[in-house]
């Protein structure tokens, strides 16, 4: 199968952060296949309209690539794979949402249209496949998101200082105003504590995260949306990253950080036990709990040894998802 058409919010040129369209679409070109892509219209109804426009347009491609989510997006793949069917074009569901798992069980009639009939399910976290594997769905495999390991240049940070990093949208799901309250009560330890916070906005919550930094008077920088190459570069100012979200699967962002040899301190939700092994490569803590996050993070500045062992294990745990490893996974289901 050469000729792919991807469907998935291609939005970035729009402000939003890229998403797996905007990147695994471009490392599959590099091995040869031909892909269309769609959509990167910013109006939900619009880049609906285009998708399946795209499909009818594209109907003799080999096989439709589906980004599928698992809150308003699960709708967009529900559409690109009913038509598939009609058109009877092979498609592969490529699961994204931390609360899929929810959907399953909410719309089990709806979710065995989509995923009994694709063509593979594929899941990039083991989280996802036990889930869907518990709902009677064999037809998955684990491929996890892939990263170019040389454009993360690893940083031997010696020990834990109190400079926290954080990246993702500004969405409630992420709950960006944990961060700033674990930045409040760190601060009263360390006078000499410091947040970053680098994402876009997405529904509201960039506006409340910085109402709540100035009711805690707190100064946090928030840098809005950057690149990754800037990102990366102010990483080198940082050695924590914290992972405050509510749900999550597989956050590309943490297999980032953990390769740039920043230590991670992650609620303890969703994917995120399948990724993370607390006190081996990360401090995972529960959902919303502010003080055990703060705990975990003066931990990581007191004992210099638990934060270079977590920073080592992390840099060797990422390997498995370097390109030259996950591409032979996706040559073997698009051969």
């Amino acid at each position: 199968m050469k000729n792919l058409l991807y469907i998935g919010n291609k939005l970035s040129e729009h402000g939003v952060t890229p998403t797996t369209i905007e990147t695994l679409g471009p490392l599959l070109e590099q091995e040869g296949f031909n892909i269309q892509y769609s959509s990167s219209k910013k109006n939900q109804g619009l880049r609906l309209v285009a998708m399946l426009w795209s499909v009818f347009q594209c109907r003799k491609a080999d096989c439709v690539l589906i980004d599928t989510y698992s809150t308003a997006n699960f709708w967009y793949a529900f559409a690109i794979s009913q038509l598939c069917r009609l058109l009877q074009i092979k498609y592969i569901s490529i699961l994204h949402g931390g609360n899929l798992p929810f959907r399953l069980k909410k719309n089990p009639k709806i979710c065995g249209m989509i995923f009994k009939n694709s063509f593979q399910n594929v899941a990039p976290s083991l989280f996802l496949i036990n889930k869907f594997k518990e709902e009677g769905y064999d037809n998955i495999i684990y491929i996890p998101n892939a990263i170019e390991l040389d454009k993360y240049p690893f940083l031997k940070r010696e020990k834990g200082v109190p400079n926290l990093l954080w990246v993702r949208s500004f969405a409630k799901i992420y709950n960006p105003i944990m961060a700033v309250e674990v930045f409040a009560s760190l601060k009263k330890k360390y006078q000499e504590a410091t947040l970053c916070m680098v994402g876009p906005e997405k529904d509201g919550s960039l506006l409340e995260s910085r109402q709540r930094a100035k009711d805690l008077e707190v100064d946090v920088f928030f840098t809005g949306k950057l690149s990754k190459q800037d990102w990366i570069d102010i990483s080198k100012n940082y050695s924590i990253f914290i992972n405050t979200t509510h749900f999550d699967n597989m956050p590309v962002s943490v297999i980032e950080v953990m390769s740039l040899g920043l230590a991670v301190v992650s609620t303890n939700v969703g994917g995120i036990p399948f990724l993370l092994e607390n006190e081996n490569d990360s401090l995972l803590v529960p959902d919303n709990d502010v003080d055990k996050m703060v705990e975990a993070i003066v931990r990581l500045i007191e004992e210099s040894e638990l934060f270079r062992k977590i920073t080592i294990n992390s840099r060797g745990k990422i390997k498995q998802f370097e390109w030259q490893e996950v591409k032979l996974k996706w040559l073997t289901i698009l051969k």
